[in-house]
């Protein structure tokens, strides 16, 4: 098992049991796991250069750390160490403090464990970790009716999805015999058809796949903000890599999936954008627009199945790592504002966001690059990676590829519609008197993903050592 999993998972009930008796070291006690963590994979990580993957074994599990491992990792250590550092203030005080921590660290090594899980049967029991522990950190405000009403849709839906997922892994065994992702070859059969049409339907649920999605924008306006970034950033996508590491096993129907992934991805562009359009809750327009997003990363994977090319690969990875820092920056800019406004609940509105340049510039600052960046605004990092999507599209050849591509660059300039309210509410003259100031603690990891989403839209190769990797290891699984 890889040490950053264990020590994830050995440290969530020392950080509880630390809490419970002395609630504020329980996030120092996270933050010094995160510290070590970020050691451990760092030892990996330069390791891995060397090697196409790392095979940690104990017993009969084994674990798989190799490209497609690398992005995902860095991803959860960022958020959850950004996370951690915004959340002293935001839940300072609040019932449960110290579980929160303790399931943030135990949801980083679920994460962790989802996308180096060596045999099928590991990588349900860890995406059904995930799901326990985010469920637990979606519940978080539990004295609210509506909390416990976009929980109990989370806990069905993810429920069934699993259940779903763990069918379709009965029926590869019960063809081939083996559960091991690297060594299972599956003949293509209508058996094994229906086994991948349980994987895309069970992952989908976690991945948000029209018509699954429906428990996505409650659980995001539910949750603390900072869990919301988590769940968007990283979380709701790790499913992806999951089902991309079972198609696999596929291949045979490479072309199917392929348009399978695109058909969908297209569906969750369309429809993401159509119902943040409807949408006057802040968290719930950068929740939908998620469906929509993961729609581009369901477009540029399934151009890279169908045409077996490493670009659209990388263009799908590269919009994942870059998707988690815009979204999480927007979530962690709502969290901000709901602290300073002193609200009790989370349902922040658009028009609550006037005059924010005038009291904080930083936040409308974070909030403007975060929006325009998601539209694909040229210099920002979403523009870069939905140009690597559309080079992809371009490049097959396919006139239908091609207009569909057309059809998701139209999208994306389209959802100017919904973010444009909110970037004019920022900037308006109007400046309400500041309820509390904003910490240091809060300001620190906004100021860090603005810069992050400049920086990378200027100089997006700094990624190229993970998102690489990751595309070639999808290329070589898929046959390219």
């Amino acid at each position: 098992m890889p040490p950053v999993v264990v020590l994830s998972l050995a440290l969530s009930p020392v950080v509880y049991l630390t809490g419970r008796w002395f609630t504020a070291a329980a996030r120092i006690v996270t933050l010094a796991a995160l510290a070590v963590l970020w050691l451990i994979f760092g030892l990996a990580a330069q390791e891995l250069s060397t090697t196409n993957a790392l095979i940690y074994t104990h017993g009969a599990i084994s674990f798989y750390f190799d490209g497609l491992s690398l992005p995902i990792t860095v991803i959860i250590l960022i958020l959850s160490t950004l996370v951690t550092i915004f959340s002293g203030p935001d839940i300072r005080g609040r019932t449960g403090e110290e579980k929160y921590y303790a399931m943030l660290l135990l949801l980083t090594g679920a994460v962790i464990g989802l996308v180096s899980a060596g045999d099928l049967f590991n990588l349900w029991v860890w995406f059904e970790m995930i799901a326990i522990s985010s469920y637990l950190l979606v519940a978080f405000y539990g004295d609210r009716a509506a909390t416990l009403a976009a929980c109990a849709k989370y806990l069905i839906q993810t429920a069934t999805g699993s259940i779903l997922v763990l069918f379709g892994i009965a029926l590869i065994f019960a063809q081939t015999g083996s559960l091991d992702l690297r060594q299972t070859q599956v003949a293509l059969s209508p058996l094994m058809i229906v086994a991948g049409v349980l994987f895309v339907i069970g992952f989908g649920v976690k991945i948000a796949l029209v018509p699954t999605y429906t428990w996505l924008p409650d659980a995001y306006a539910q949750a603390p903000s900072g869990i919301s970034a988590l769940l968007s950033g990283i979380v709701t996508v790790s499913g992806l890599a999951a089902l991309l590491r079972v198609l696999a096993l596929l291949n045979a129907a490479t072309l199917e999936w392929g348009a399978v992934l695109i058909g969908f991805g297209t569906v969750n562009i369309v429809v993401g954008n159509l119902l943040a359009l409807r949408q006057d809750e802040v968290k719930r327009i950068f929740a939908y627009s998620s469906i929509s997003h993961i729609g581009f990363m369901l477009l540029a994977v399934g151009i890279g199945v169908y045409a077996e090319q490493e670009i659209g690969f990388r263009g799908g990875m590269l919009h994942l790592f870059i998707h988690a820092l815009m979204k999480s920056l927007a979530f962690l800019v709502i969290g901000a504002v709901i602290y300073i406004q002193k609200r009790d609940d989370s349902a922040l509105r658009v028009k609550d966001l006037t005059g924010l340049a005038g009291r904080t510039p930083l936040l409308a600052v974070a909030m403007i690059v975060a929006c325009l960046s998601l539209v694909g605004m040229p210099l920002l990092a979403g523009f870069m990676s939905k140009w690597v999507i559309f080079d992809a599209g371009l490049r097959t050849g396919s006139l239908v590829v091609v207009l569909l591509i057309i059809f998701a660059a139209i999208n994306s300039v389209f959802s100017l519609a919904y973010y444009l309210p909110i970037i004019n509410a920022v900037t308006q003259v109007e400046s309400p008197p500041l309820k509390r100031n904003l910490p240091s603690a809060m300001s620190v990891p906004i100021a860090l993903l603005t810069l992050a989403v400049i920086v990378l839209g200027i100089y997006p190769a700094l990624l190229d050592a993970f998102v690489l990797p990751a595309a070639q290891v999808l290329t070589a699984l898929f046959g390219g």
